[in-house]
């Protein structure tokens, strides 16, 4: 079965003298490749005593005439019904086989148990482990060392007074730094290797020959074996790295291409050529203007989740039909190192192997028509060829749909915005990567650069994946650095450049999803939903806010109207790692799914999965994937506090899925980052006006109501002093005579308790009396933090003996009664207070929870409207006794006893609930406390 699921490989059973040294010892199973590690399966009935240690056993010995060791080895156990079956493979096709692997560094996937699957999933995971990481490992270093050796040639030509590295940096998009230099020798140590390698299948002299003798003889005769394979096609490859060989002066060339091709000649792409991550890993450390252009290399095992979530979506394709898999559409407009699109044809490459066919017939296909990838980077372009050309580096291709887009100013003619040009069109005039951002021309002219209209059709492709920048039009802090726009600030385009380039994406983008404070990512967005056909597959990757976040509403909404089968994953963060991007703190999660067909109804619902990890690597994303698709869908948010749907991996809970309505976009899609459902069960019931907390039932008789329903929220902190505004006050240091006191900062407060004395004094502009008595009238004792450091914070809300203007991080909340807003302070900082400003913030930075002013409108309170005068008077006696009292950082709630004194006295004594439901609060607490977005990894003793 393995043999026909593996038609490439050589798979093998019950072999003598196969293992160097070790004659006598014979496999269950040996399955070798070319270029691959040997990957022995140790198989047997159940309980399977032995088959561990004779797996571990073969760890790292070498088989007869293979070049790598063996570094990973399977156990699998067959269940009882095997034995005894009459027709052995079907019951194999039938049946659930117990599984793990072996690794040469002695850990075990997974850690504890065994995975369920079938042999197909054995077959995956032995195609996936047979990748020789060593080897990997080692390549990458070498090209790591090739570009540190190579980096000071460039370096000494610039400080000759040479223009030719400026120009070399124009053209890759980058500024002229360090960084970009690396970058320069990357690209050509890429080129050489693929020279190398594509010279054994065409005619043209290999690299090796043009060292001959220990030097080049000529610069131009690369540059003439290159343009011969540009005749072939590689030009995502190879022109990048002419236009940067071409600008060298000869003397400088022939030493770098010297000193590169000793670095490429220590390892071959062959061996390497499904470790899609190897040229990605190199090439994510060098690219520039991540602060603008807000791309993330987006890891290897994530690309891998999102692929096979995205694929397992897709009904209408016969994956052992070449022509059937052929006619696919993918695309991603912003490619960056190509991480997805590569995870896509590998997915797609595996199941039409699994089939019985031979995948390198696929290439020809995915690289000519099924694979679309866009960027403004040069650099990415390559990045993107060099990695799809790499999968099966020893076939070729006549062309590919890999883009170099246009952006910036294009001499004197007007700005473009690059893959985002195809919003409200379906052609756009594209280049190969060779051309300068910023004029669009390439130094050869004609010759080098290749100018020309792309079709790009509405509704064309099955599968839209992408990881877009998320970088807004709304950074009002870059603007003395000459940024206006920062969403447009990339490649040194000018203040006016930036400005026309918004106005055009506001343009193109009326009337889609995209909204400034959302940024780009939301454009992106609309971009795929133009491009998507009916019953297609959209999949992303998307910072955490567009769950929540105010600017993603637009988007929501468009989810919820055209898709269906909408899945949202997301990382607890249990080891700290909240995205799914390197180099990135901000939480991220993947959103996929499809859309509806015509007359198709909305499922009105969205599936919410929350992964305590981020898969490590591509096999364990691969498991983890067919985990989730495995587990059983049962439980909802709005079934109650008993949590949800366990993903299990071995005996390993490595999530919980939980299904939830997605009738109500406005407030966003709030199940994320859940280690414990039954926490945002009770949160859902909360904002829905019933308290209902573990182990008890819904209690109905407390009227509860949103913040705004019985509150007035104040101004904005830019309208008392921001130039745009005419604000009409100047922000002074503390003041205790202060006529009009502010609470402006977030830290620097030592208090630890929840009354504040003011920490700014507003001084009034001449000639603005009146207006800033207008604003003063807003001032209140009631504040709401902007921001909510769980893990670092007490209160999330405070109080200020007098009345106080609210300032950027603690805006002003005024109630008609004066006398409500004590009872209110009580309220938000009790457990389920805290609860209620965790649902509604973003938590989209670790262990931190914000809020707009609009969103704080979300919090739940009680309705202290109707609460008579007794209680009223309660609710002061409560918060003289609580208003000095220490408190703890909020995520030590649930061993704090001075935070559940205060829980007491909120939930028995001014509401008048029992003892059973303080009881249930504080398990409540220990279940909030121990989410990773509320401790962010910090430890919970008191």
């Amino acid at each position: 079965m393995l043999q026909r699921m593996m038609p490439t490989a050589d798979v093998s059973w019950q072999n003598s003298r196969v293992f160097v040294g070790q004659p006598s010892w014979q496999p269950d199973i040996l399955i070798t490749a070319n270029d691959r590690s040997p990957i022995v399966i140790e198989a047997e009935h159940a309980p399977g005593r032995n088959v561990e240690a004779e797996a571990k056993q073969r760890l790292g010995l070498y088989v007869n005439n293979q070049a790598h060791p063996i570094e990973a080895t399977i156990s699998v156990i067959f269940p009882p019904e095997i034995a005894d079956a009459s027709d052995v493979s079907e019951s194999l096709r039938q049946s659930q086989l117990a599984y793990c692997a072996h690794y040469d560094d002695s850990t075990r996937f997974p850690s504890n148990g065994w995975v369920r699957g079938s042999v197909e999933d054995i077959a995956d995971l032995a195609r996936l482990e047979a990748i020789p990481k060593r080897a990997a490992t080692e390549a990458s270093e070498h090209f790591q060392l090739g570009i540190d050796l190579a980096e000071p040639i460039l370096q000494e030509l610039e400080q000759n007074g040479s223009g030719a590295v400026g120009k070399i940096a124009d053209y890759l998009g980058m500024i002229n730094v360090e960084q970009t230099r690396r970058m320069a020798c990357a690209i050509v140590l890429n080129a050489i290797v693929f020279h190398e390698h594509l010279s054994a299948f065409h005619k043209f002299d290999p690299f090796s020959k043009l060292v001959g003798g220990g030097r080049l003889t000529d610069k131009q005769r690369v540059i003439q074996v290159w343009d011969e394979i540009l005749k072939i096609d590689y030009w995502p490859i190879f022109a990048t790295a002419r236009t940067v060989a071409n600008e060298l002066p000869s003397p400088f060339a022939e030493r770098l291409f010297q000193t590169l091709y000793r670095a490429a000649s220590k390892f071959t792409l062959n061996g390497l050529g499904n470790s899609h991550d190897l040229t990605g890993r190199v090439f994510q450390r060098l690219i520039s203007d991540r602060q603008y252009l807000a791309t993330y290399y987006t890891l290897p095992a994530s690309a891998t989740l999102l692929a096979k979530l995205a694929i397992a979506k897709i009904d209408n394709v016969d994956w052992s039909d070449a022509k059937s898999v052929g006619a696919l559409r993918v695309a991603d407009f912003a490619c960056g190192t190509g991480a997805l699109l590569s995870a896509i044809y590998e997915e797609a490459a595996s199941r039409f192997e699994r089939s019985g066919n031979d995948p390198s017939t696929l290439h020809a296909p995915m690289l000519e028509d099924v694979l679309t990838g866009c960027d403004v980077m040069p650099s990415a372009v390559h990045i993107t060829g060099s990695t799809l050309s790499g999968m099966q580096p020893s076939h070729g291709y006549s062309s590919t749909n890999l883009y170099t887009m246009p952006y910036g100013r294009r001499g004197s003619q007007e700005v473009a915005i690059g893959s985002l040009e195809l919003l409200d069109t379906n052609s756009v005039l594209a280049l190969f990567n060779t051309s300068a951002p910023a004029l669009r021309t390439g130094p050869q002219g004609e010759g080098v650069t290749r100018q020309f209209v792309i079709d790009v059709p509405d509704r064309e492709f099955d599968i839209v994946i992408m990881n877009p920048p998320y970088t807004s039009n709304t950074k009002h802090r870059d603007a003395d650095d000459g940024v206006r726009a920062a969403a447009f600030a990339a490649f040194s385009t000018t203040e006016s450049d930036q400005a026309d380039m918004a106005a055009r994406l506001r343009d193109k983008a009326d009337g889609t999803c995209y909204h400034g404070h959302a940024g780009l990512g939301s454009a992106f967005a609309a971009l795929a939903d133009s491009k998507i056909k009916h019953g297609g597959i959209i999949a992303f990757v998307l910072p955490l806010t567009a769950l929540s976040g105010s600017g993603w509403r637009k988007f929501r909404a468009m989810l919820v109207a055209q898709y269906t089968d909408i899945t949202i994953v997301s990382l607890t963060g249990d080891d700290g790692q909240i995205a799914f991007s390197s180099d990135t703190s901000i939480a991220e999660c993947l959103v996929i799914a499809r859309r509806r067909m015509p007359k198709e109804n909305p499922s009105g619902s969205a599936e919410f999965i929350a992964l305590r990890r981020r898969p490590e690597n591509i096999a364990q994303a691969t498991v983890t994937a067919k985990c989730v698709a495995a587990t059983p869908r049962s439980r909802t948010l709005e079934s109650g506090p008993y949590g949800g749907d366990a993903i299990l991996l071995g005996d390993d809970i490595v999530g919980e899925t939980i299904s939830a309505t997605t009738d109500d976009s406005e407030s966003g899609f709030d199940c994320a980052r859940l280690r414990d459902a039954a926490v945002g069960q009770t949160a859902a019931a909360l904002a829905g006006g019933t308290i209902w907390l573990p182990g008890i039932r819904p209690i109905h008789d407390i009227p509860l109501v949103q913040l705004y329903d019985i509150t007035t929220r104040g101004p904005d902190s830019q309208m008392f002093i921001g130039q745009q505004h005419k604000g009409p006050f100047v922000k002074q240091p503390a003041n205790a005579n202060a006529t009009y006191p502010a609470l402006w900062n977030r830290k620097g407060h030592g208090e630890p308790a929840f009354v504040y004395e003011p920490d700014a004094d507003m001084a009034v502009k001449s000639g603005m009396e009146q207006r800033a008595q207008e604003l003063w009238n807003t001032a209140s004792r009631f504040h709401i933090a902007r921001e909510f450091g769980f893990n670092q914070d007490v209160t999330g809300a405070v109080y200020t003996d007098r009345p106080t203007i609210g300032g950027r991080s603690w805006p002003s909340i005024t109630s008609a009664n004066p006398d409500h807003e004590p009872v209110l302070v009580l309220w938000c900082n009790s457990i389920l207070g805290l609860l209620s400003y965790w649902w509604a913030s973003s938590r989209q930075q670790g262990a931190r929870g914000s809020l707009t002013i609009t969103q704080m409108g979300k919090l739940i309170v009680p309705d202290v409207t109707q609460l008579s005068e007794c209680q009223i008077t309660t609710a002061q006696d409560i918060f003289n006794e609580f208003r000095d009292l220490e408190l703890k950082p909020s995520y030590k709630a649930d061993c704090d006893p001075n935070r559940a004194r205060l829980d007491h006295a909120v939930i028995c004594t001014l509401l008048g609930l029992s003892e059973e439901v303080y009881e249930a609060s504080r398990l409540l607490a220990g279940k909030w406390c121990a989410e990773p977005s509320v401790h962010g990894g910090r430890g919970r003793v008191a």
